[in-house]
């Protein structure tokens, strides 16, 4: 007699847990994936293997049943993936299905976790819960927790290769916690972090977290110091003007997020124009409202002020005119980025032996961090591609 589904996948659970227990009995603690696509910001001209590795163009990011072609985005009745817990199913039945394919990602994300986690394990044996109540730079120095935060970063990187909202949330969180163990993040985290926010839909926490390290992360910050704010900005103004994110320390990956907000915003403020244009001598108000709430992201539609305005011009000429200013700043500091993203080719699955400031390393390592987010915002890269194109005279 066949097995039930149910039984199957317990089976498969069994067959996987033996498996990552020959696996972590024969394994050195000081393996590292050679699939990292972080930096370590103590090299300013870092090394790396020169091998290619996997990347996952999206186009859209899985928020409901991971089974594809499952319409369910929402009800997931039998919920996430016990062993992975990256992937969720709307029924044991597309579970089932689509457990073949999933396999190989699961059974890497649980190894990469049972090993930051063996590693966790033994430096909470070491030093107690004090390593996790606050940024205690001389213990991360040292060579088995340095060991721990580049292993969860192998974690990190693991999970980033599963497309669905689960995955990329547990990502996050991860990369916000060695954040906070760590805060001076020599391990580059916060070149991460901001487009992972902007697929999620969080475009504000996106915002707010680019704009403190643009108003507070500065060398001189006294990382030290519990009681200094950390990554506390909250409600910055999204619209305001671009002299924080250029007039001191440039972040070529913030830059590069901050360029997509506004892109997002453009395409927003387009869009209650086209609404107001098309639709509104023909509705009554009510029902136009509720059209532009459709066509727009949560971060405008809280902005009623910008909603109710008549005309949007003197708003999208501003935006543009940033959006302008920031590409020109991009290709100043990086000009390998926007051709790339334009045609990313084997840029994606690039691992420099070296790179540096303005080189064509970085920008493939800044390329591979956001691309995703770009891929996923219709219209954002045929923006950048307006910008690219020369001049014609007539």
């Amino acid at each position: 007699m066949d097995p039930s589904p149910s039984e199957y996948l317990q089976q498969c659970a069994q067959e996987d847990q033996a498996g990552l227990d020959e696996y972590m009995a024969s394994r050195p603690m000081t393996s590292l994936s050679s699939d990292s696509i972080f930096a370590d910001s103590n090299e300013p001209e870092a090394s790396r293997d020169a091998t290619s590795r996997n990347f996952h163009v999206s186009t859209h990011l899985v928020w409901g049943c991971a089974m594809p072609g499952c319409n369910k985005q929402r009800e997931v009745a039998t919920g996430a993936c016990p062993m992975c817990e990256a992937v969720q199913y709307c029924s044991h039945e597309h579970q089932l299905i689509d457990r073949p394919g999933h396999r190989s990602a699961c059974s890497k994300i649980r190894k990469a976790r049972a090993s930051y986690k063996k590693a966790e394990k033994s430096l909470r044996r070491r030093y107690g819960d004090a390593m996790t109540e606050r940024d205690w730079r001389p213990v991360w120095r040292r060579g088995a927790a340095w060991e721990y935060m580049r292993l969860r970063r192998s974690l990190v990187e693991a999970l980033l290769k599963v497309n669905t909202a689960q995955a990329i949330t547990l990502a996050s969180e991860h990369l916000f916690d060695t954040l906070r163990l760590w805060r001076t993040d020599e391990m580059c985290a916060r070149d991460v972090v901001p487009a992972l926010l902007l697929r999620l839909g969080r475009v504000q926490d996106a915002y707010d977290f680019c704009h403190w390290w643009a108003t507070t992360g500065h060398a001189d910050h006294d990382w030290q110091d519990p009681r200094a704010g950390y990554l506390d900005t909250k409600n910055a103004d999204v619209f305001q003007g671009l002299e924080i994110f250029t007039a001191r320390e440039k972040d070529l990956s913030h830059l590069i997020v901050v360029t997509l907000i506004k892109i997002r915003l453009l395409m927003d403020l387009q869009s209650v124009q086209r609404a107001r244009e098309f639709a509104g001598p023909h509705v009554p108000r009510e029902i136009l409202d509720t059209i532009q709430q459709h066509c727009i992201t949560s971060i405008v539609a809280c902005e009623s002020r910008i909603i109710e305005r008549d005309d949007q011009s003197a708003q999208v000429a501003g935006l543009r005119k940033q959006i302008l200013e920031l590409y020109t700043v991009v290709t100043e500091l990086n000009p390998h980025f926007w051709p790339a993203l334009i045609e990313p080719g084997e840029h994606l699955k690039a691992r420099p032996v070296s790179y540096k400031q303005g080189d064509e390393g970085q920008m493939q390592l800044v390329l591979q961090h956001n691309y995703n987010a770009w891929s996923e915002t219709p219209g954002a890269i045929s923006v950048i591609e307006e910008f690219m194109r020369p001049f014609v005279v007539y």
